[in-house]
């Protein structure tokens, strides 16, 4: 089975861009230790920096589900309550 690319939009309001990206940030190292992470990249949009996305390659679904019951992804929604405007997730196989 081919990895599984993920693009994760998270849209900070605007008040909350500076308390989210640390806690964003927190994810990164973590994340890309987890076994079945292939490559876990953050981004900020240089025109709207409320704008992150995330681009992910997990090796299997199984494997972006255990991150997202891992301790770090769970203290990240926790931390991150009432602070998000918007998030839409794409989880996508390469065709090419």
């Amino acid at each position: 089975m081919p990895p599984l690319t993920v693009v994760a939009q998270v849209v900070a309001k605007k008040d909350s861009i500076a308390c989210i990206k640390p806690e964003l940030l927190k994810l990164v190292a973590p994340t890309r230790s987890e076994s079945g992470c292939i490559a876990y990249n953050l981004h900020q949009d240089n025109e709207n920096p409320a704008i992150f996305i995330f681009y992910e390659t997990w090796e299997s679904q199984a494997a972006l589900e255990k991150h997202m019951n891992s301790e770090h992804f769970k203290a990240y929604i926790a931390a991150a309550d009432g602070m998000i405007e918007n998030k839409v997730v794409y989880k996508m196989t390469r065709i090419d």
